[in-house]
């Protein structure tokens, strides 16, 4: 074991320029960061900097360095697809050859929704592809009425559930929410997560979704890398949304948050902790409320916020840790559309016991993280993906 503590973070949907299949996806000429590096004339991201970012691409504010502080290089995603739940899956082993299914230009057909109305005895309305904030406003003042539900989907497999607190107990919601996940279970209808998507407010323009979000996602097809891990004895610790996107298998701990800065301080909070084993953390807002929507000034922001932070929980890190910092998709907020964008992601691995740190040659599979974690903890790896622990010096 080189490492006792890996913390393993992904910036949710930071691409870094459109994947080698992109034309396959229509999404050819894509570049997350780099159009932000641009729409905000410059970043202002030193530690990512220090650590190599800018070899990885031409970003507009980040220069290139001829002594990076980390290993870095570009990984190309083997599954198909472009959704959260495939990007996390293949970094634990797991490569999805069937995308998920979604329902962004029909919205879910009548005969599951009438199954949905007859098993929890409300009414729907809504049933488009929308942003939740948009939704609420559209629909909010009619739940306070009548008590239907709002439902909405978007770009990703996804069916949402938004539900006024004060109009629907959580605990009536969170039911509703496993039927139907139970209903799309069935093949026509498989989407990859079912969201719990409480409110509160009492008229348009000020509805506020809570921290009581909840997804039911579809258990992984295999065991993953951190079934492994956890079998191992090790600490499991899922940071954010991803002991959802999981289901809980592989995980020993969970640590909820409500938005990237508090997941990166209760990541700062965990370099404290004498845990044996691996952090893995995921930071939403990126995704959630920038790339979906567009907000490409924004999402640029939030880039330099987590720089700063990344910088004081490096300055928090032992000799024996390893950090990562990834992606799962791109989300490029220029782009046309609302969808996730196939692209290339960044591998950013550190360690204060480094001394040759250099750019590597690109990846073929996100699994590289996973191999390269279990190899560390001397556990068994069935995913796919080969280990580069050995290039680590």
């Amino acid at each position: 074991m080189k490492f006792n503590r890996i913390f393993l973070i992904v910036c949710d949907s930071m691409g870094i320029g459109n994947a080698k299949d992109a034309k396959k996806y229509n999404d050819f000429g894509t570049n997350t960061v780099g159009h932000i590096c641009s729409i905000c004339d410059g970043l202002n991201i030193p530690t990512l900097q220090n650590l190599g970012f800018g070899n990885l691409g031409d970003f507009k504010g980040v220069a290139k360095t001829q002594n990076p502080q980390a290993y870095i290089l570009k990984l190309n995603e083997a599954s198909n697809g472009k959704d959260t739940m495939t990007g996390h899956w293949e970094m634990m082993g797991l490569k999805t050859e069937k995308p998920f299914i979604t329902f962004t230009d029909t919205g879910f057909p009548k005969e599951f929704i009438d199954l949905f109305e007859k098993k929890t005895g409300r009414k729907c309305v809504g049933n488009i592809a929308c942003s939740g904030t948009k939704i609420l406003d559209m629909y909010g003042e009619h739940q306070i009425k009548t008590g239907d539900w709002i439902v909405y989907t978007s770009a990703d497999s996804v069916f949402q559930i938004a539900a006024n607190e004060d109009i629907i107990p959580l605990e009536e919601l969170y039911h509703a929410c496993q039927i139907a996940r139970e209903i799309a279970m069935d093949d026509k209808w498989k989407v990859g997560r079912v969201i719990a998507r409480p409110y509160i407010g009492t008229k348009e323009g000020h509805f506020t979704r809570t921290s009581n979000r909840h997804d039911y996602a579809l258990a992984t097809f295999s065991k993953t890398a951190l079934d492994s891990l956890k079998d191992a004895g090790l600490d499991v610790i899922g940071v954010g949304k991803i002991p959802d996107i999981f289901v809980d298998q592989g995980i020993t701990r969970k640590i909820k948050t409500v938005s990237n800065e508090d997941g990166m301080n209760k990541t700062i909070e965990l370099a404290s902790d004498n845990f044996n084993g691996l952090a893995f953390i995921n930071l939403v807002d990126f995704d959630a409320v920038y790339g979906h929507r567009r907000n490409a000034a924004g999402y640029g922001k939030a880039i330099e916020e987590f720089d700063v932070q990344l910088g004081e929980l490096i300055n928090e890190l032992k000799n024996d840790d390893l950090l990562m910092v990834t992606a799962d998709h791109g989300n490029d907020p220029t782009y046309r559309g609302t969808d996730h964008t196939r692209e290339q992601v960044p591998l950013i691995i550190y360690s204060k016991q480094f001394n040759e740190m250099k750019v590597l040659n690109d990846g073929d599979s996100f699994g590289i993280i996973g191999s390269t974690i279990c190899d560390n903890f001397n556990v068994k790896y069935n995913g796919i993906g080969s280990s580069i622990l050995e290039l680590l010096k």
